[in-house]
């Protein structure tokens, strides 16, 4: 099932997908809800971020090809992390399917894409094992991690250069039917293909990542887990849109435009 955050004449649902009808609802999708009975066309609505997280996760080189394309970009020799290491986003990022990527004026010429999986928490958990996290997934989504480069090299913390306002596509919706098995995620730059790996490619699994956090921080229903990206991008441009599309989880397209 899917389902989606929208809005009408500025109002907004939580709804399912249904033969492209959204079935709004009461309630949080992963807990007691009802039919609202209200029925809107997914062509007549605003899509929003599918979910506004409590606590927002995001998984850190957690492709060995993206190490490797990285390190060696900066000069460096690849370090393989160890263990798997989260860190945090800020929720004020977060920009829905089809909203733009606002570029800073003062920013630099590498802004760059990571197309991500998403996991989206569905249950209060603590010390959860691998063998059980999965359990309280509820569902999953695409996001962009966009980067300012130059910010990211200079800066002490990711504050600006991943954190700025929009520079957190997430969506377009939750589909809880997901199979990680059979994904491939493909990054399109104005039409054009620029890459493509399995999604499931991962150094360390959705499940790890799920489990060692919660072995020091209670995952609560709502948190997102982004689970990192494989490769590199080009420099994104004033104008240009980066769709990514994940099989059979959908597309998340967005406009850069940069300030003037």
């Amino acid at each position: 099932m899917k389902w989606l955050r929208y809005s009408v004449n500025e109002q907004i649902f939580t709804g399912y997908l249904k033969n492209n009808i959204l079935h709004a609802i009461d309630g949080a999708p992963w807990d007691r809800w009802q039919e609202l009975g209200l029925k809107h066309r997914i062509d007549n609505v605003k899509i929003e971020t599918p979910v506004i997280p409590p606590t927002f996760y995001a998984a850190g080189l957690n492709y060995v090809k993206h190490i490797n394309e990285v390190a060696h970009s900066r000069g460096e020799t690849p370090v393989i992390p160890g263990a798997a290491d989260i860190g945090y986003r800020a929720v004020n990022a977060l920009i829905a399917h089809g909203d733009e990527v606002i570029i800073p004026k003062d920013a630099g010429e590498k802004i760059h894409y990571e197309a991500e999986l998403v996991a989206v928490i569905g249950k209060k958990v603590k010390n959860i094992s691998e063998k059980d996290a999965h359990s309280c997934i509820f569902g999953y989504t695409i996001g962009n991690d966009v980067s300012e480069r130059d910010w990211q090299k200079s800066d002490r913390t990711f504050f600006r250069s991943k954190n700025t306002d929009t520079f957190k596509p997430m969506g377009p919706w939750i589909d809880t039917e997901f199979n990680i098995k059979e994904a491939l995620t493909r990054v399109n730059v104005n039409g054009i293909q620029t890459i493509e790996f399995e999604t499931q490619a991962m150094l360390f699994s959705i499940a790890t990542f799920i489990s060692r956090t919660s072995q020091y921080a209670t995952l609560y229903p709502g948190d997102v887990f982004w689970m990192g990206t494989d490769g590199t991008s080009p420099n994104i441009k004033d104008g240009d849109t980066v769709e990514i599309e994940i099989t059979g989880l959908g597309k998340l397209s967005n406009k850069f435009v940069r300030e003037s």
